[in-house]
């Protein structure tokens, strides 16, 4: 009997409600996420320490930038009409008045038939408009005089940076949300501001739920693993500026999952748990979203006092049960414990939501139309988000190469991950050479 790929398919019945879940769309999900995630304050750090955070205000030039017409290279100083008939066979002989090192004052004006021997950045004399590089002079006499001989004719504002070329008094040089490079730190620094205001870093509890989990420095026991998605998702938290709070495991007891999350709650911004969201009799986190309120899409700020379950099922393969919750005030993410879906969640989910909340205007990954190189045969009734390398071809394309396409649990392919490519449900999968969206992750 041929399969029913209709999201109809992906809703079971059961008297207990553990199959009855619905599942939303991809996106439809991000947007209840990100509605939950909430912009924290701000805290002002030192500039030497605002590299990789997200600015909280919008932040204006302190002065006209450059302050001063300066000079753009090494050479002498000019009135440009003085070299207009300049060559290397008849250079223009002009007496030198005065020398003027970076941060120095020119103690004489440039005059008809003079020049001033001037140095990178610093400011142009009075009566100057053009800066001639040394290369183009000759050092020579007039009049018994030092001379400049110009061997070529300048023009009005050659090699000279006017006052206030790139920024006036006042004008906006930064908007919150901008993510600050190594750049932005020399234009803060340029315009003296010694501590920037920034969006603190969310903290970010993690939990492993499971009874079969071991710390990851005990030996194997028989039926029992490793706790393995902690740290992937406290380095995942930390590339999106997060500070990740390692809460431990939990064991499959709804109680003492409850108990944790709220006793952690007042001391984090982002609650992401691993594990116990499938629809086995001992997924605690499946058990304990269950119990709460659906979500009201009325809500455009979420209150405190109430505790509704945002969704607990995403049209997605891998890790479709996974879900989101707002408890007491707080939004939490429950990721599958499978690694790999567990990574594929977090990147759709967490990532923005991490953004979101450090200011960022467009929390949503970038994305790029890249051909697929190899076919994937699997079909699935949701649309699929497969971890690939990319690869840049000689004919300007993008190619993505699907890794362990075939097992999604398949832990050994995440390091290599460099995107995921978006593959639409459907019976037929995708041939090789299909467009595919590609969502680029952080390396």
């Amino acid at each position: 009997m041929a399969e029913d790929w209709s999201l109809e398919s992906v809703r079971s019945e059961g008297s207990d409600g553990r199959f009855n879940r619905r599942a939303i769309k991809v996106e439809e999900a991000q947007r209840r996420v990100l509605a939950a995630a909430r912009t924290i304050a701000s805290e002002l750090v030192p500039l030497a320490e605002a590299g990789g955070r997200r600015l909280a205000q919008q932040l204006l030039a302190t002065s006209d930038w450059p302050p001063f017409a300066r000079a753009g290279l090494d050479g002498y100083a000019v009135r440009a009409a003085d070299t207009a008939q300049a060559s290397p066979a008849f250079p223009a002989a002009l007496r030198v008045v005065d020398t003027i090192a970076a941060g120095g004052l020119a103690l004489a004006a440039v005059e008809p038939g003079t020049a001033a021997r001037i140095m990178t950045g610093a400011a142009v004399p009075s009566g100057a408009d053009a800066v001639v590089m040394l290369e183009q002079t000759a050092e020579g006499m007039a009049g018994g005089e030092r001379a400049a001989l110009v061997k070529a004719a300048a023009r009005p504002g050659q090699n000279v940076a006017p006052q206030g070329e790139e920024f006036r008094l006042g004008s906006p040089i930064m908007e919150p949300g901008e993510l600050l490079r190594p750049g932005h730190l020399a234009l803060l620094g340029t315009f003296g501001y010694a501590v920037v205001p920034v969006y603190r870093r969310p903290r970010v509890a993690v939990f492993a739920t499971g009874s079969e989990l071991l710390p990851v420095e005990a030996p194997l026991a028989p039926g029992r693993i490793r706790d393995s998605n902690s740290a992937m998702v406290a380095a995942m938290i930390r590339q999106r500026g997060g500070e990740p709070i390692l809460c431990g495991t939990l064991p499959d007891e709804p109680e003492a999952v409850s108990e944790a999350l709220i006793h952690i709650g007042g001391d984090v911004d982002l609650i992401v748990t691993t594990g116990g969201v499938s629809v086995g009799d001992y997924d605690a986190m499946a058990l304990l979203l269950r119990e709460l309120a659906d979500f009201d899409s009325q809500f455009e700020v979420f209150p405190d006092s109430l505790d509704m379950l945002l969704f607990n099922r995403v049209s997605m393969r891998p890790g479709s049960p996974t879900s989101a919750a707002w408890i007491g005030g707080k939004l939490v993410l429950a990721l599958s414990g499978n690694p790999g879906a567990c990574f594929v969640g977090f990147e759709l989910f967490a990532a923005p939501a991490l953004r979101a909340m450090q200011g960022d205007p467009r929390p949503d990954h970038r994305k790029v139309q890249a051909v697929l190189a190899r076919e994937l045969k699997k079909g699935s009734p949701h649309d699929r988000y497969v971890r690939t390398s990319l690869l840049y071809g000689d004919d300007g394309r993008v190619y993505a190469d699907p890794l362990a396409f075939g097992k999604s649990s398949m832990t050994a392919s995440i390091a290599q991950a460099e995107a995921l490519v978006v593959i639409p449900s459907g019976s037929l999968g995708a041939e090789a050479g299909s467009i595919v969206e590609a969502w680029i992750l952080p390396q």
